[in-house]
């Protein structure tokens, strides 16, 4: 049963949303989160956790759970076909965790639910958000079935579909074609490339990405032209034929799961509208190239938590925009080097061997590789 007020409503139960409501329960303010499915996912795409978003992680508690639940990846390697065009190290970040974590975000979930159930909160489901009133003390948020809860803050973790904002009225730029195609599956797969990195793998037909899981599982994601609505084994096969290692093909053996998706290159036009903010895939979308789309919405949920308690706490309401307005640029800089890096995957044949030049120098250069590890793993945006 919903409450009929609370502080902070958290319209969204993924991993931005239990990552917001993990943060205020921490410090003591009155959160509600509430979520339109009845379960939750059991299937999802982001499996890469990187090293500054575990620092931010261990900073409410869930660093450490989480990364006993995952892979560590000591490096990141992008490939054509057999050949490693650029390899970027991750054993030397100056961070606690240098690595990248190789985690199903089920299971992020399951660690960050846990973690606000031993704060005395949970997740409320289902409820479907149907209606939004905005005023100077705060919002009126209506369900479906006619039930309303009034906060002083909402905070859309709602995905790139968000009702939130959508009935905020905030826009959310981009460009009005229907996006980038995507496959994606966690397969069981003969293979001889290391079960200890990610490989990206680039191809004139689109990138594929190539990441081990636990439990001996492989995430696949690649763009197609043509995605079917339910993809088989035998398509997963012929993408790795088509643009995976060559000399020693990849056999897939089992598909535990598939799916299809599309996301465009969106930014919101702000990620605040008077008692409403926006953060994770309802602020922003990209391309899953460089795993950086979970990571920036657990960060934006983390640093908002804490501004909004200390807004709770006395501090100005100013915090909030300031909060805002750090958070957006850091969107629009991820959407573009994502967007940059699908690129240099799908050039054509007469720019390929600039690129893999290009991309042979910087694996050449020790510092390059740093500080594309740096970019990579979220390190060169901490603080301080």
């Amino acid at each position: 049963m919903l409450p009929e007020r609370t502080d902070v409503l958290v319209v969204g139960a993924g991993p931005t949303g239990l990552a917001v409501a993990v943060t205020l329960a921490r410090r003591g303010v009155e959160v509600t989160v509430v979520d339109r499915r009845d379960r939750p996912a059991e299937t999802s795409r982001a499996a890469v956790v990187h090293a500054y978003t575990l620092e931010v992680l261990d900073r409410i508690g869930a660093g450490a759970p989480l990364v006993a639940r995952g892979l560590r990846a000591p490096g990141f390697t992008v490939r054509d076909r057999d050949r490693v065009l650029l390899s970027v190290p991750f054993d030397a970040l100056p961070s606690r965790h240098p690595y990248a974590l190789l985690v199903s975000q089920a299971e992020t979930e399951a660690v960050l639910t846990a973690r606000l159930t031993a704060l005395g909160g949970r997740v409320l489901r289902p409820y479907e958000m149907t209606g939004l009133t905005r005023d100077e003390a705060g919002a009126t948020v209506g369900f479906a079935g006619g039930e309303t809860v009034r906060a002083r803050w909402v905070v859309g973790a709602d995905g790139m579909h968000s009702t939130v904002r959508e009935l905020a009225g905030i826009p959310f730029g981009g460009p009005a074609d229907p996006g980038e195609s995507f496959l994606l599956a966690d397969v069981r797969v003969d293979s001889a490339l290391p079960r200890d990195q990610v490989s990206l793998f680039m191809a004139r037909q689109g990138p594929l990405v190539w990441a081990p899981l636990p439990d001996g599982v492989v995430r696949l994601v690649a763009t197609v032209a043509d995605a079917p609505a339910e993809p088989d084994l035998a398509r997963f096969q012929a993408l790795l034929d088509e643009r995976g290692p060559a000399r020693r093909p990849d056999r897939l053996t089992e598909l535990l799961w598939a799916s299809r998706f599309r996301i465009h290159h969106r930014v919101a036009g702000t990620f605040r509208a008077g008692p409403v903010l926006l953060a994770g895939d309802a602020a922003h979308v990209h391309s899953p190239a460089g795993g950086q789309g979970m990571n920036l919405g657990i960060c934006d949920a983390v640093a908002l938590g804490d501004t909004l308690a200390d807004v709770r706490d006395g501090g100005p309401d100013q915090l909030l925009d300031d909060w805002a307005a750090a958070r957006r640029p850091r969107a629009e800089e991820v959407a573009g080097f994502a967007g940059r890096l699908t690129r240099l995957a799908t050039l054509p044949p007469a720019a390929r061997p600039v690129r893999d030049l290009l991309l042979r120098t910087v694996s050449a250069l020790p510092s390059a590789r740093q500080r594309l590890a740096l970019r990579l793993s979220g390190l060169s945006s901490r603080p301080g």
